[in-house]
């Protein structure tokens, strides 16, 4: 079980506060992994660019509705992180499938609804740091108690403003790569 503060949740170098409500009681964990910890070059620019297969473990169905994730480079030059993938309103699954196709609306592997990333594309955008440097890849998702009123396309502000007061769950996992 994790204990909860809104205000606390952050990225590791630089924090970045998610207006989600201080949890009553305690949160459940989500159990997030991906089977490798540095990402290989398929998941990246330098490789086809898809999204890896990330494993989600204990999905209290009797609370979550959907699921959300947000993908963040906390090292990116510039500070305040990059985001690299943001998704919400998908099925409950044990597993996000590699490979998610970058549309906003998405039906098949799974049911999803995506939105913009920094680089102002819909979908996965990989790990692309500079040459030279090794950076981490956050993957956090979360257990929503309800799907989200929010377009395709929105931005990582407006997914955490729809968020608010919805996260019944929290895990996150991490992935380096460099170049």
């Amino acid at each position: 079980m994790l204990w909860f503060r809104a205000r606390c949740i952050t990225f590791i170098t630089h924090p970045v506060y998610h207006p989600i409500k201080e949890a009553k009681t305690p949160m459940e964990e989500l159990k997030v992994k991906i089977s490798v910890k540095i990402l290989p070059s398929d998941y990246t620019c330098d490789g086809q660019d898809i999204s890896p297969e990330i494993n989600v473990g204990g999905v209290n169905a009797n609370i979550v509705k959907s699921l959300a994730i947000i993908v963040n480079d906390p090292d990116a030059p510039g500070g305040g992180g990059f985001v690299h993938w943001i998704a919400w309103n998908m099925e409950l699954v044990r597993m996000i499938p590699e490979k998610i196709p970058k549309t906003p609306i998405v039906t098949f592997p799974i049911r999803a609804v995506q939105g913009k990333n920094n680089l102002g594309k819909t979908g996965y955008n990989g790990p692309c740091p500079p040459h030279g440097q090794t950076h981490r890849y956050f993957f956090k998702v979360y257990g929503l108690d309800t799907d989200l009123a929010l377009a395709a396309g929105s931005t990582k502000d407006q997914l955490i403003r729809a968020m608010e007061g919805h996260v019944v769950q929290y895990g996150e996992t991490y992935v380096t790569f460099g170049r």
